[in-house]
Parts: structure tokens; C-alpha cells; sequence
């Protein structure tokens, strides 16, 4: 079967506009609902986080048992350096959410770049949530956005609004993918929502990581 590669956060905090420190990680329902639907379909799993660092999830992803769960994910705890990542050795990228990925993911070269190489490669790229934020520096050979012409959704301005963190977080990712020239299609907030483009799998919010995940397993098979 395949091997698709988690591209994870490993943010503790997000800077805010303000200077303060939100608290953060990666968001436990999106990585984990996806590592299950994947590795029940027969897909081996494999982690990285830029420098190497063992990921952490939000505190307030976490539901009962999540922990223990989490805890018991081969591999999680000692993923691998991003820098070192093959793009070439995997047959899918996934990029899980959490508040983490605009703190790190989204302006990190490395990430950026196995990106651009899976794309051009014609592999599945799928992302939720704010591990769209990811996308944001990824370029094409040619110097364009990834994401330009492309349609896309992922965490709304909205449901920064309802979460409480808009007025204070350093750039809105609806706004940002849309100033870059995506198409990007947003639902009612915490409904789900994911959207196919070709081999760019993206979903909306948490509640979106089971349709993602099962286009991804699709677009595997």
C-alpha cells in the first residue's frame, strides 16, 4: 500500500498581533480521524515536523481518551527532521491544523519546497483546517503561488471571528490563500466541508477531517 507522509506543527504557541503567546499544537481530531481512516485502509504512516521536534496537541482539541490515543501513535513522538524529508519516498503529504501551522508551517522552506515537489509530481497534497496555512509559501517552478487558480477552503475568517482570535492573530488564512490568488470556498462555520481539486484535497475546520481523509484515501487507491 501507500506511505502518506504527516506534516506536522511543532508550534507550542502562536505570536499574536499583540506579542502575546496563544497557547497551541496541533489539533487533535485532525490528525488523528485521519491516521485512522488511512492506516484501517492499509496505508503505512509516517511523521515529520521542522527540526525534528516532537509535536504537542492544543489542550483544547483534547477529548476523552485523545491523549492516551495520541500517546500511542507509532512514531509521533520521534518524527522526522523536515529538512531531511525525500519528498520522493512518499505517496501523499498531509498537513493536520491546529493554530500550531501559523506559527511554523506557514513560513517554513521546507515545508514549502516537499510541497512544490509533490505537486509537481502529481501526488496527493491534502491539508484542514489552518495546516492550509502550509500552502502559503509554496511556489511553482515558475514563481507562482501553489495555490493561484486553485480551489481550496480551509479555516474561515469567520470562524476566527467566532473563536475569538481574529482581532488579535497576524493574518487571516481565508484572506491570505484569497490574496494569493485561490479560489477559495468557505461554509457555514463548523459544518464540513472539504473540496477536491485534482490531486489538492482541502478541508474546511475539524469537522471536515473525516471527508478529507476519505477523498485522500480515495485519491490513493
Amino acid at each position: 500500500m501507500s506511505v502518506v507522509l504527516f506534516v506536522v506543527t511543532a508550534a507550542r504557541s502562536w505570536t499574536l498581533s499583540d506579542g502575546s503567546a496563544h497557547p497551541t499544537g496541533f489539533w487533535a481530531e485532525e490528525l488523528l480521524t485521519p491516521y485512522r481512516l488511512l492506516t484501517r485502509a492499509g496505508h503505512d504512516i509516517v511523521f515529520t515536523t521542522p527540526d525534528g521536534m516532537p509535536p504537542v496537541a492544543d489542550s483544547a482539541s483534547l477529548g476523552d481518551g485523545d491523549a492516551a490515543a495520541i500517546a500511542r501513535i507509532p512514531g509521533l513522538a520521534s518524527p522526522l527532521v523536515l529538512a531531511d524529508v525525500d519528498p520522493a519516498a512518499y505517496d501523499a503529504v498531509y498537513y493536520p491544523g491546529g493554530h500550531g501551522p501559523m506559527q511554523d508551517l506557514a513560513v517554513d522552506p521546507d515545508s514549502a519546497a516537499l510541497i512544490a515537489a509533490t505537486v509537481a509530481a502529481r501526488r496527493p497534497v491534502a491539508a484542514v483546517c489552518h495546516g492550509l496555512a502550509a500552502l502559503l509559501p509554496a511556489r511553482t517552478t515558475s514563481g507562482d503561488p501553489i495555490v493561484a487558480g486553485r480551489r481550496v477552503t480551509g479555516f474561515s475568517d469567520e470562524e476566527e471571528r467566532l473563536g475569538g482570535l481574529a482581532d488579535r492573530a497576524p493574518f487571516l488564512l481565508e484572506s491570505a490563500l484569497r490574496d494569493l490568488g485561490a479560489d477559495v470556498s468557505v461554509s457555514t462555520a463548523w459544518s464540513d466541508h472539504t473540496i477536491i481539486d485534482g490531486l489538492l484535497i482541502t478541508g474546511q475546520n475539524p469537522q471536515s477531517s473525516e471527508s478529507a481523509a476519505r477523498a485522500l484515501v480515495s485519491a490513493l487507491a
